[in-house]
């Protein structure tokens, strides 16, 4: 029987989503988990733990207030400038109920330094429009007491249900060709990985900053590639190579002071080896 650990109530933001969806299953058996779901859904609505919330327009207190969670989970999706006023008021609740979030940030607030890979203490900097306001999120969470936020910097993330694989295969299938950045050199996850990571962090209480890539760096074409060789060893694939640079740029967050435990941790071949079995 699997032990339910009572002590929190989580609401997952944007569990409706693909990482969203794959957290709010890897939590519910063991804690009190809510989530949030944007367009009308049957399975959803009849689902007692699911609030429908639209960021554009609801306000997200009141579902705090009826929740009143221990932990939020922000996975959120949708108008950048919605989801930051959003934050604001998850950043004030935070305050006056003592309550926990753990936001799912991106390798892109570096996206504007190319040569080398980035660490947790590295000063974030865009040239993006995404990573400009993951940067502006980040930095409000960063002047929250330090025990209320964790910060989960996510680099491409891959899976078998992912949007990026599901994008790949239709490309596949229509004969269509598959974008690669043969000078991008990046870090990977999946989600089966992630939400293990985050139940471990949950556990035991990790706060900070923390980088949640694999340990080594591949090349996007290199590891596009090598998945759609897994996935079918008779494919005749069509690359488009798309070059933003002559010089290889890096897009990638290492974990270097907030480590994780071994078995927490990967390597890009393991997310093929888990894509080519699925």
């Amino acid at each position: 029987m699997i032990k339910r650990e009572d002590k929190h109530t989580i609401l997952i933001l944007g569990a409706s989503g693909f990482l969203g969806g794959a957290i709010y299953k890897e939590l519910c058996s063991y804690f009190k988990t809510f989530g949030t779901y944007h367009t009308q859904n049957k399975h959803f609505e009849k689902n007692k733990h699911f609030f429908q919330y639209a960021v554009e327009e609801d306000d997200i207190y009141e579902i705090l207030e009826a929740v009143k969670p221990t932990i939020i989970i922000s996975a959120l999706r949708g108008d950048f400038s919605a989801q930051v006023i959003a934050h604001k008021h998850i950043a004030e609740y935070i305050l006056e109920h003592k309550t926990w979030l753990i936001f799912l940030s991106s390798a892109n607030v570096f996206d504007a330094y190319s040569k080398y890979p980035s660490y947790e203490d590295d000063k974030t900097l865009s040239h993006s429009i995404y990573g400009h306001f993951k940067i502006k999120i980040e930095n409000m969470l960063l002047r929250l007491p330090k025990k209320q936020t964790t910060i989960l910097r996510l680099p491409m993330v891959f899976g078998a249900q992912s949007p990026r694989i599901l994008d790949v295969l239709q490309n596949l299938k229509d004969n269509e060709p598959v974008e690669v950045f043969p000078n991008l050199i990046i870090n990977v996850t999946n989600d089966s990985k992630v939400t293990q990571q985050i139940h471990y962090i949950i556990n035991r209480n990790k706060f900070g900053v923390f980088h949640l890539g694999s340990n080594d760096l591949v090349h996007h074409d290199d590891f596009i590639k090598e998945i759609i060789d897994s996935i079918d060893e008779n494919n005749k694939a069509i690359y488009k190579k798309v070059f933003t640079t002559n010089e290889d740029r890096y897009l990638a967050v290492l974990p270097k002071h907030n480590l994780l435990p071994k078995h927490l941790q990967l390597v890009s071949q393991e997310i093929i080896s888990e894509l080519k079995y699925n």
